[in-house]
């Protein structure tokens, strides 16, 4: 709901009015998935005339009530059903990119073509200066009865020693050493006891970026396959050198998930969004264009920036502005836009290396581009099944009526109810991959996705998790077998 700016660490018949109560499938609509299942993809041949919407016989909306377990789980679906204004789709092989210089270069060119590039070993070192701020601004907390974020639970008197320590080592001047983005720096990293030495970091780039419109924080790395490349707006000029400094949704402020001393409206959100829309998206879109992967906005949200360790509060916010969804377009058919960035692993214990979906986030303020979210690029590769053929809206709907209430009746014995609230179903791409054969290729399919929230009964109070119901995927359905997807996992 909330993500610090820190730079380190960085699963119904339609149309039907289904009341009542219903009891748990016998023979539960279950296929098998996986490199198997895709070997009995097949074309629908040469269809000429027709959309997909009307091939398939989707209809615009879908309404119904279908309660479970005694009335403790109702699935309550009213949304809108999207499908891309095309005749076909297809399956496409896909890869991870390469993660090279070349692709580093590239960013870093996109996002800052002017900026100046700095160690962050020298560049964060806190001068003697700093260092007495800090032990000073600490004392004052002491004195007030706060720890350092102004709670009551912090080991003050062992916070400032540690800055005291500082203090004697710490240097008048920062020392700063200019770099170029890439892998195979030095940096100073502390072992298990704390002890610093100089390690070489091969696969990880740690740097600041220095622009006309300010500091950000530039990191890179890359896992093989995943590839990861975030970008972050220094905010410590305006918060302070030492106050932690978060991002929040609009969403999760519509919905209150996030916790505020004000009830927010839209109206208190654009307070504090000094640009334009149109101008922010095509600003965002105008780098996302220069990226060269075919990316389209999917979708946006409000993105507010305050300071401090508590709730949000107006006079806390120091910035605003929007984020946009980016997501890549095949023929007309997005990749469905959804909050989970795949990469799990079944088990804990997995020595698997898994490979997370693409994704691009660009948040954009009144000084440009605050933040950037960019992971696992695809390389999309050949057709694999031309004109695929696609389950009936119908079967897709009964196995969802299915799957929602086998994916959910498990959650009910330890709540006093759960109603789930399908807004949004949409039919996109996804990528598929099976990480015991290949952890870095995979399949493109389309796939249904059912977007929404569930309110929750917990001992006499109800929870209510909104918070991302146009980005989170209850469920996912394979348009082509009816497999169902861990988008987790992803596949």
């Amino acid at each position: 709901m909330k993500q610090k700016l820190t730079f380190f660490f960085i699963l119904c018949i339609v149309s039907g009015c289904l009341a009542g109560c219903k009891k748990t499938p016998e023979d539960p609509v279950v296929r098998e998935k996986g490199v198997h299942s895709q070997k009995a993809y097949e074309s629908a041949g040469d269809r000429s005339g027709g959309t997909l919407r009307e091939a398939l016989l989707v209809p615009g909306h879908v309404t119904d009530r279908a309660v479970y377990e005694e009335g403790k789980l109702v699935i309550d679906t009213d949304a809108d059903v999207t499908v891309p204004d095309v005749d076909a789709a297809s399956t496409y092989g896909v890869s991870a990119k390469k993660g090279g210089q070349e692709m580093v270069d590239l960013v870093t060119g996109v996002f800052f073509p002017d900026a100046k590039f700095y160690h962050t070993d020298g560049f964060y070192t806190l001068t003697k200066d700093e260092c007495q701020e800090k032990i000073t601004e600490l004392k004052k907390y002491r004195s007030e009865g706060k720890d350092e974020n102004g709670g009551h639970d912090f080991d003050l008197d062992s916070l400032i020693s540690q800055y005291e320590e500082l203090l004697d080592k710490a240097p008048k001047e920062k020392v700063l050493e200019e770099i170029k983005p890439s892998f195979g720096l030095e940096y100073v990293i502390y072992d298990d006891n704390d002890k610093p030495k100089k390690e070489v970091l091969e696969d990880l780039f740690y740097g600041v970026a220095v622009t006309e419109d300010g500091e950000y924080d530039y990191s890179i790395s890359y896992g093989r396959p995943d590839m990861q490349f975030t970008i972050e707006k220094n905010f410590r000029g305006v918060a302070g050198p030492f106050e932690p400094v978060y991002r929040v949704s609009g969403e999760a402020l519509l919905s209150g998930q996030e916790e505020a001393d004000v009830k927010w409206d839209e109206g208190r959100l654009k307070k504090f969004v000094d640009i334009p829309f149109e101008k922010a998206k095509k600003a965002a879109e105008e780098k996302a264009g220069q990226l060269g992967m075919g990316l389209a906005v999917y979708g946006w949200d409000y993105q507010l920036f305050y300071r401090g360790n508590d709730v949000v509060q107006e006079s806390n916010i120091l910035d605003g502005g929007y984020v946009f969804y980016f997501t890549r377009m095949v023929d007309g058919i997005p990749l469905t836009y959804t909050d989970v960035w795949g990469g799990g692993v079944e088990e804990m214990e997995s020595t698997l290396d898994p490979w997370g979906y693409e994704i691009c986030n660009i948040v954009v303020g009144s000084d440009g581009v605050y933040c950037v979210e960019l992971r696992n690029p695809y390389e999309i590769g050949e057709v694999k099944v031309k004109n695929v053929q696609l389950l009936d809206f119908d079967e897709v709907m009964q196995i969802y009526t299915q799957m929602m209430e086998v994916s959910m009746a498990g959650f009910v014995s330890d709540e006093n109810f759960r109603t789930c609230h399908i807004t949004r179903i949409t039919l996109g791409y996804s990528r598929i991959y099976d990480p015991m054969s290949d952890n870095s290729a995979g399949t493109l399919v389309p796939v249904w996705d059912f977007f929404g929230s569930f309110d929750v009964g917990l001992e006499d109070t109800l929870a209510r998790d909104s918070q991302g119901c146009f980005t989170r995927s209850l469920l996912t359905i394979n348009a082509i077998d009816g497999t169902v997807i861990d988008r987790e996992l992803g596949y």
